[in-house]
């Protein structure tokens, strides 16, 4: 399995933080490997203090569970009590985070890294993380976990 590399991940953020001053926005982007491991997070001037945590857990959750936050909201929703004890689990370095601005990065069709932003808006966070990966050539399709309408997970489908 390949990772997201350093050059890659200070690409993605060079990117957004371009395109968030373009809106008048200090977003906070973090990158993170497949296994939600840190690659580069950063925060720029006039960014919200809480905002590099929350793009942690945003980039964590999108590599840990393998599809970007809106996706994972859906199934959130149907069974709140299972993402909320994932988030307990002893192995979870951080809170799943199923929100806007969770995207998975993936390139040749394998899962190498998650992108996660916070400052903006929710769709303003979404809208600069799917604009850039896409910009970069990163795939931004992921296949339903489950048959339509019935939520499932990994292992599930």
């Amino acid at each position: 399995m390949s990772n997201v590399t350093l050059e890659a991940a200070e690409e993605i953020i060079a990117a957004v933080h371009q395109r968030a001053q373009a809106l008048g926005k200090a977003v906070s982007v973090a990158v993170v490997d497949a296994g939600g491991f840190v690659v580069a997070i950063r925060r720029p001037d006039g960014a919200r203090p809480l905002t590099p945590d929350i793009a942690r857990a945003k980039a964590y959750t999108a590599a840990v569970m393998q599809r970007p936050g809106p996706m994972l909201k859906k199934w959130q929703e149907s069974q709140p009590v299972f993402f909320s004890q994932l988030s307990q689990l002893p192995g979870a370095a951080l809170p799943i985070m199923a929100a806007e601005g969770s995207v998975t990065i993936k390139k040749d069709g394998e899962i190498i890294g998650g992108l996660g932003i916070a400052g903006g808006t929710a769709d303003e966070d979404q809208q600069l993380a799917d604009d850039v990966l896409a910009s970069l050539g990163y795939e931004l399709e992921f296949a339903a976990w489950g048959v339509a309408g019935k939520p499932a997970g990994p292992g599930k489908d």
